[in-house]
């Protein structure tokens, strides 16, 4: 309890009062405390210095000023590292080659990244699950290795990119104010949410929504193009509403349900095994709201700010969703391993595809959840949840493939199905993550164990036996399969479609 103690007042002590009142850590109570000084000026932010206003050079100095002093308030001086991971990717930028830059600086950022994690679990506090300085540096992480990878697409690769590739492409290097704010811009520095540099750039300059009216078909109005600007309020609104209900469940839930009771020996004993399944799953659903608060709250703070309009709905309202992180109704009624995961942390999935699913030659599916894993820290549940969630992953893919058309032939048949896939998603979900909690190996393998390891045995017999072809062999054998004028017409689609930049890919 010393070292978390020691830990915790790294950062500033002038919320130590509020801490012991409310009974929660000081870094909590520092974190949210900056959140909403940070919410207060994105407000200030797009009025004041709005770009029709100021110039970008001032925005980009304020912006990042603000990202360091929040920075400094939550972290003291280990926000220095912060500093530190950007100042050195950037000098691998700087003076290494075009054609080996980005894996230098993945390699560079992402090895910082651990040793970081490995120096505050290993010596400082292991197993406190707390807000720390390398959750910052996970952000920085993704905005570091993207951007070197969308630099080097953009000086070299220009005729072998992906329209979404294309879309993301740096065309010239950033100056070091441009990358100090897009790493360290008080609107992200604390939780996020990350966001290409061409998005932070249009919004910067002021070019983010003329953007978005030329791209978005549905922001007409009586044929001509809405050249108003919208107003993020409602959205706000919206958002601020949703932290209010996360918090308020995750306060009242966390500690009647706690995950580590699901391993605890007399309960175990005594208690029916679905009720055990029905407990993890409360257990796990009393947990999620805390993602919910910090990641719609993160969201909300870029929104005020001016930063992710998305275009417009079908009935014209503006949508803000370009750097969302999720999609709490789409999370809690997922009906597949897949669905669930698109729609959490959206924007780590993002990167995720972008720096590995997308670019590793060989078995990207494990390549990308161990460099999941990696990312996330050095605790060992980390490793058991990603390794069980890559036969979770393979798995469902081949269910998908050879049960779900037998429930396509009538509506009731499908409705039959989504309720099956949805109770067994939760559950697998859920079954998944109980490491990523716990943490330690012993406590996870003592669960696992009292499960009789029944979902990972499934999992692989369903490998074994239903066939699935990969993603990628599929796509081939379909794109090598269209007769010729197909093809053409297929390749005229995917180009009409990313020269708008997929709306997938720009939601995110």
């Amino acid at each position: 309890m010393a070292t978390h103690t020691t830990a915790s007042c790294t950062g500033s002590t002038l919320l130590q009062p509020i801490s012991e009142i409310i009974n929660l850590p000081l870094d909590q109570v520092n974190f949210v405390a900056c959140q909403l000084f940070a919410l207060l000026m994105a407000v200030w932010f797009r009025l004041y210095l709005h770009p029709s206003k100021t110039s970008p050079f001032v925005r980009h100095v304020v912006a990042t000023l603000l990202g360091l002093y929040l920075a400094l308030f939550c972290f003291g001086w280990y926000s220095v590292h912060f500093l530190v991971q950007s100042g050195l990717s950037y000098g691998v930028m700087i003076f290494a080659s075009l054609e080996h830059m980005h894996k230098y600086c993945f390699i560079v950022t992402l090895g910082y990244l651990i040793l970081c994690q490995i120096t505050r679990v290993y010596v400082f506090d292991y197993g406190m699950y707390s807000a720390d300085f390398t959750g910052p540096m996970m952000v920085i992480t993704q905005k570091i290795t993207s951007m070197a990878f969308e630099i080097r697409d953009g000086l070299t690769r220009e005729g072998q990119l992906t329209p979404s590739q294309k879309y993301l492409a740096i065309s010239r290097m950033p100056s070091l104010l441009e990358y100090l704010s897009y790493n360290c811009n008080f609107m992200g520095i604390l939780a996020g949410p990350t966001c290409s540099y061409n998005d932070y750039q249009a919004f910067i300059e002021g070019t983010s929504y003329q953007r978005r009216h030329q791209e978005n078909a549905n922001g007409k109005e009586n044929g001509k193009v809405k050249q108003n600007e919208p107003s993020p309020k409602r959205a706000v609104v919206s958002k601020l509403c949703t932290c209010a209900i996360s918090l308020t469940t995750y306060l009242s839930l966390y500690r009647l349900l706690p995950v580590d009771y699901a391993i605890d020996d007399g309960f175990v004993r005594s208690t029916p095994v679905y009720l055990q399944v029905v407990y993890l799953y409360l257990a796990m659903l009393a947990l999620r709201p805390k993602y919910y608060f910090v990641w719609t709250l993160a969201d909300a703070i870029n929104n005020a700010a001016g930063f992710g309009f998305n275009g417009y709905d079908t009935d014209g309202s503006p949508r803000w969703d370009l750097i969302s992180n999720l999609r709490i109704l789409d999370i809690e009624f997922a009906t597949s391993f897949k669905l669930f995961l698109d729609n959490w942390n959206i924007q780590t999935a993002q990167w995720l595809k972008r720096v590995c699913y997308e670019r590793c030659p060989v078995n990207p599916t494990a390549a990308t959840f161990l460099l999941s894993a990696m990312w996330h820290g050095v605790y060992p549940g980390y490793y058991l949840t990603f390794v069980t969630g890559i036969g979770m992953t393979m798995a469902a893919r081949a269910v998908r493939h050879n049960i779900r058309p037998y429930f396509l032939v009538s509506d009731s048949h499908k409705r039959v199905y989504d309720v099956l896939t949805w109770a067994c998603t939760q559950v697998a979900i859920s079954y998944t993550v109980v490491p990523f909690v716990l943490l330690a190996v012993g406590p996870s393998l003592k669960f696992y164990s009292s499960w009789y390891f029944c979902l990972h045995l499934l999992c692989l017999l369903v490998v074994l036996v239903l066939p699935v072809k990969s993603r990628r062999r599929q796509a081939r054998e379909e794109r090598d399969g269209l007769p010729q004028d197909a093809a053409r017409g297929e390749r005229r689609h995917h180009s009409s479609t990313d020269n708008n930049c997929n709306q997938r890919d720009k939601t995110t």
